[in-house]
């Protein structure tokens, strides 16, 4: 009798168990061990300047900077978590991470995630070496063009809708349209000579000539965008208080300090949207 009831205990404690596993990986921020609120970011940690690591090891950049400033306003935790970008979606879903925040464009994701109010303006943009003879997207015909895989410049690029800001017109005139993993293998795969032009965000077209001034030269735009804080489907409680954190810090004059903090990195206030 003491086995069996034994065994009946050590299943009730089991069953409780679970049901705080799964209650810990429901919608909205998940809690610390103290009780408070954790914010648990996935971001992209070669996307400079929105998120990256930085000279002394430490992970930095505009993104991660907003989002410590968005939970201390709300006084909550915040995770930081490196993540593989095409994985994005199964960490979301499993709870690993409850929120992207890595500038991360929201038109044409509307489906899968819910968003924060938009935040910033961005555009897709082509990058070329300044000395490549290539002076506008039609020159781009016949040439290697690589962009990020998942990432908004690839969405344009396959998109067949021209009234959609489609792009798939101009792909189909390069001799290929190639993914890597991230921007900074792409654009050294640029200076190398390995391909003849990298898609990307404005904002990283920005960082990267910045750096190199007299390496890169941008050409036209591609599309127009915003970027928003994306966070599982229906975690509509998370998404406003994010929102209204970021709305109050702009108020207060922080948002405006950020983008001075990274102006020599291509972000600027002229581009904020909330």
């Amino acid at each position: 009798m003491k086995k069996k009831f034994a065994a009946v205990v050590a299943c009730v404690a089991a069953l409780a168990l679970s049901v705080a596993a799964l209650a810990g990986c429901s919608g909205g921020s998940q809690g610390g061990t103290d009780g408070t609120q954790k914010l648990i970011v996935g971001f992209d940690q070669g996307y400079p300047p929105y998120g990256y690591v930085d000279d002394s090891g430490q992970f930095a950049g505009f993104d991660l900077d907003l989002a410590q400033a968005v939970a201390d306003k709300n006084g909550w935790e915040v995770e930081l978590v490196p993540i593989d970008w095409d994985a994005k979606d199964a960490l979301l879903g499993s709870g690993a991470i409850n929120c992207i925040w890595n500038g991360f464009t929201m038109e044409g994701r509307e489906d899968g995630y819910t968003f924060s109010d938009p935040y910033m303006l961005n555009e897709q943009v082509v990058v070329v070496k300044a000395d490549s003879g290539i002076n506008s997207l039609d020159d781009l015909a016949g040439k290697v063009v690589m962009t990020q895989v998942d990432s908004a410049a690839l969405d344009v690029l396959q998109n067949d809708d021209a009234e959609e800001g489609g792009q798939a017109e101009l792909a189909a005139t390069f001799k290929d349209l190639q993914t890597i993993g991230d921007y900074n293998n792409a654009f050294m795969q640029l200076e190398s000579g390995a391909v003849d032009a990298v898609a990307c965000d404005l904002s990283i077209a920005a960082y990267q000539m910045a750096a190199k001034p007299d390496v890169y030269k941008q050409l036209g735009t591609l599309s127009s965008e915003h970027y928003a804080v994306g966070f599982a489907k229906g975690n509509d409680a998370l998404a406003k208080q994010v929102t209204d954190a970021l709305k109050q810090l702009d108020e207060e004059g922080a948002v405006q300090q950020l983008c001075d903090k990274y102006a020599d990195q291509g972000i600027t206030y002229d581009n904020w949207v909330l």
